[in-house]
Order: C-alpha cells, then structure tokens, then sequence
C-alpha cells in the first residue's frame, strides 16, 4: 500500500484533512545547521525510520497543506510549491516544474478549489505560495477564483519586486511574481498585520522569525484548540532541541525566541500542534518534561 496522501484530524466542531503535495528528503544536518547526533540519537527511537534514516543522514520534509472546514468557511493553510512553476536556483531544484496531484490530493479531501473561502499563506517562501495560482493560457491565475487570499504584509513588502530592486540575490526570488503578485492584481489578495480574525476563534497571529512576517492560524476554544505553526518548526526534533533553527530561517535566533514562546504556550494544554512539514505523524501535543519538552503525537 503506497503512502496516504491525505489524513484527517478532528478538532472540536473542526474537521482537518492533511493535503500532500510531495516528500522530498534532506540531510538532516543541512536542515539543521546546530545539529549534534549524539544528542539526537537519544530521539532516535521515534526518529527512526519515519523523521530520520542513520544510514544515509536523511530525512523527509513533507510538503503539504492543511485543509481547515469550520462551520462557516473552508479553508486552505500554505500552498505548497505548485504546477508548472520555472525555479532556476539551485536551492529550489526540489520545487521546479513539478507535475504532481496535489489537486487531486484535495479533492479526496471532498473539495473543490471553487470551494474554498480563503488561503492563509504563513509566510512567502516557495514552498507555501506554489497553488496560490496555476498556468492558464500561459498566464498565471489565482487557483482558486473564490477565496480571498491572506498574506503577511510584513512579507509582502519584504518580497515585493520592487522593493528587491539591487538586492543580492535571494534563494525565496521568483515565487513572488508568479505566485503572490497575479493575487494582488486579481483583486484577492488581502494583507493582513497584527492580529486578523476570520471569523469567531479562527485568529491569525503574527510569529516572526523563520520569516520576517511569518504567522500562524489558532483555532478554537476551551478544551478543543489547534494551531497552524507554519515553519516554526521543520523536524520533530526542534520540539526536543528548539535552540537548534532551521537552515531557512531568515532570523534564526527571532526564530528560536518565537518557537521557544509557542512550546511554551502550548505545553501541556490542549492543543494540537500542525507543522508544515512534518512527515507521519504529521502533529501533536507539546508536553512538559523534567529534560523540556516533548510530542504526544496525534496520529492520523
């Protein structure tokens, strides 16, 4: 049986479908530069084989949405990489004319991309922005023609061509003009700063670091809440060591402040915890240890 491309969490009144795109593998000592094995191999008994492979210094970095459907909207959290996109730098090989299913992938999830209300991006990376828009006669539009699409107005500014004019080149140039900008022109696009609610108890927040405007999406109330935490986090094993940032934050130690403030937040409440890119399991709970904190993972 090949892997699921599509998995389920239930938040409260709150039905969340994961939506893959792809699974593309990185050595882990690349993803995060601080890395110590030694301390990592105390993690190895759920690292191995699903977060981290010992014999080749691999691990899988789940490119994916979530679907959020609320009684009132549904919902697409980040984009992923997209169809068709030109990606000439080296560091975006992974995202460059891909031909996947993720369009399938949601509509297993039952929906349609005319269904969708809204698109919260978490930040302006390739790999969050890709399905905001799709190749249509040779021009790029948005991909989902009924959904107001949310972005950080911080990034906004931060990747706007224009504002970019003479800057030293960047491995994030090009997702902006094919994939945020035909947003903005088709009159979707909505820059949000500050805290934004959807609607009741679905809030965005800003959580700076991994990105200059980075945010992430909290849901619900009381004993059923959730969180969207974008690139926060990229590997479980930021949950164990969260000093250690990843290799594509633009403000690591704002990144560790940030991602050190939502372990905190979260430890030992109940809320589920969503990353971007996590393989299987893909979430869970942050608890407090007598060595920090640790996953109670929510399987799906």
């Amino acid at each position: 049986m090949g892997r699921k491309n599509t998995s389920q969490i239930s938040i409260g009144q709150y039905n969340i479908t994961r939506v893959e795109e792809i699974l593309p593998l990185i050595p882990l000592e690349i993803l995060l530069p601080r890395l110590d094995l030694e301390i990592a191999k105390k993690q190895f008994s759920w690292m191995v084989p699903n977060y981290f492979d010992p014999n080749t210094g691999l691990s899988p970095l789940s490119i994916h949405s979530w679907l959020l459907k609320t009684p009132h909207h549904n919902i697409l959290i980040d984009a992923c990489a997209g169809n068709h996109k030109t990606r000439t730098r080296e560091e975006q090989a992974d995202f460059a004319n891909l031909e996947t299913n993720y369009l399938e992938n949601l509509g297993s999830a039952g929906i349609t991309p005319s269904e969708i209300d809204f698109v919260l991006c978490t930040h302006l990376h390739v790999d969050h922005v890709g399905w905001n828009t799709k190749l249509e006669n040779g021009k790029w539009v948005p991909t989902f023609p009924n959904a107001k699409y949310l972005f950080s107005e911080i990034d906004y500014n931060y990747w706007n061509t224009a504002n970019r004019a003479g800057a030293d080149p960047h491995p994030n140039d090009g997702p902006f003009d094919d994939s945020v900008l035909p947003i903005i022109e088709a009159g979707q696009g909505l820059l949000v700063k500050d805290i934004h609610e959807i609607e009741e108890n679905i809030i965005v927040k800003p959580n700076p670091g991994h990105s200059p405007g980075h945010v992430t999406l909290h849901i619900g109330d009381g004993d059923n809440q959730g969180v969207f935490s974008g690139d926060i986090m990229h590997h479980p094993l930021q949950v164990y060591q969260p000093d250690w940032s990843s290799c594509f934050c633009e403000l690591p130690e704002m990144a560790r402040q940030t991602r050190i403030k939502l372990l905190e937040q979260c430890a030992d409440e109940p809320i589920i915890v969503m990353p971007a890119h996590f393989a299987s399991p893909h979430g869970g709970r942050i608890l407090n240890t007598s060595d920090g904190f640790a996953l109670e993972w929510v399987e799906n």
